[in-house]
């Protein structure tokens, strides 16, 4: 009688065990949409650029593959641990595949040299005290402790590039908020199968030492505001306008449609020096006149005489000179 509260003691703490286990059920809240049980978590906090989550201990089965890309090895160790929960264990049985799966990335990486990635599958919740022993040899089981973790999420696909990519970013904001985590390693974190196209979920995960950094120790960063772009008001614009410009040069360059006609005279003389006259300001010249060299103008344009110095000359001529061959009288010649 003396060992059954004992006994009930033992059964009370197992029974607590397997409850903190950390698998449960999946729901629509959870990323695990494609499988019946989910890894549980406890959210610790949330900032812009990471979450910091609490794991319980976890038991999950896991083979490792050496390769150059994380892809590649994680296609390699996906094929035996599916071959394990599909009935490649000793006692034959059948598991339900569960999320999401692990792997371990290790930082330290030569693209000359292959790295080795370890798969881990989480074990079902009715298989995480006695699971079923494997069959391959190069699976074993892997006792997750309890850790917090610094998380990123991202979309698309798990690759080598991306998985580094996001890796690389949340390291950037764990110094920048001075936070203590393993350098060693990080994870790779899937929830989707390789079927699902669309509304995908991937993670990047480093352990942390300590105690977790949900703060930004330094000074917060002022938002940034973008500067407005100076517009110059209409005012300002109108003076740069084309109307504006062309009043300026024309006020600059002269140009007989804006002179007024009051001031246009038939005579050509009146015209601007260094502009010719059109043809309704050019002086009509008559055929019977001809063209005039050195024309002076005369004050009466109406005087037969003064058509030009030609005419004045011709007739001083006339009146002034001897004829050399006089024309003799008739009368006066003596015929005899």
């Amino acid at each position: 009688m003396e060992l059954f509260p004992g006994l009930v003691a033992l059964m009370a703490v197992m029974v607590s065990v397997g409850a903190e286990g950390g698998v449960g059920p999946s729901n629509n809240s959870s990323f695990c949409s494609e499988s019946k049980e989910c890894l549980e978590y406890e959210l610790v906090c949330k900032t812009d650029e990471y979450e910091v989550r609490h794991y319980s201990p976890t038991r999950w089965v896991s083979t490792d593959a050496e390769a150059y890309f994380m892809g590649v090895g994680a296609a390699m160790a996906f094929r035996r641990l599916f071959q394990y929960i599909t009935g490649a264990n000793n006692g034959g049985l059948q598991m339900e595949m569960t999320a999401p799966v692990l792997v371990r990335i290790p930082e330290e990486t030569r693209m000359w040299e292959p790295a080795i990635y370890t798969l881990s599958f989480l074990l079902p919740a009715a298989y995480q005290e006695r699971p079923p022993t494997p069959t391959n040899d190069k699976l074993y089981f892997t006792e997750m402790p309890s850790m917090d973790v610094y998380v990123r999420s991202y979309g698309g696909w798990m690759l080598s590039v991306t998985s580094r990519l996001h890796a690389h970013l949340l390291t950037k904001e764990l110094a920048r908020v001075q936070a203590d985590y393993n350098h060693t390693y990080h994870y790779g974190v899937g929830y989707d199968s390789p079927l699902k196209l669309m509304n995908r979920h991937n993670e990047v995960w480093y352990v942390a030492e300590g105690e977790a950094v949900c703060s930004d120790p330094q000074e917060p960063t002022p938002p940034h505001t973008p500067t407005p772009t100076h517009t110059p008001n209409a005012t300002p614009n109108a003076t740069h306008t084309p109307n504006a410009t062309n009043t300026l040069n024309t006020s600059h360059t002269p140009n007989a449609t804006h002179i007024p006609s009051s001031t246009i005279s038939d005579s050509p003389s009146d015209l601007p020096a260094n502009r010719p006259p059109t043809p309704s300001q050019a002086p009509e010249v008559t055929p019977s006149q001809g063209p005039v060299v050195g024309e002076t103008p005369s004050a009466n344009s109406s005087d037969p005489q003064a058509d030009g110095p030609w005419n004045n000359t011709v007739e001083a001529s006339l009146e002034d000179t001897p004829s050399d061959n006089p024309v003799a009288d008739p009368t006066d010649l003596n015929l005899a």
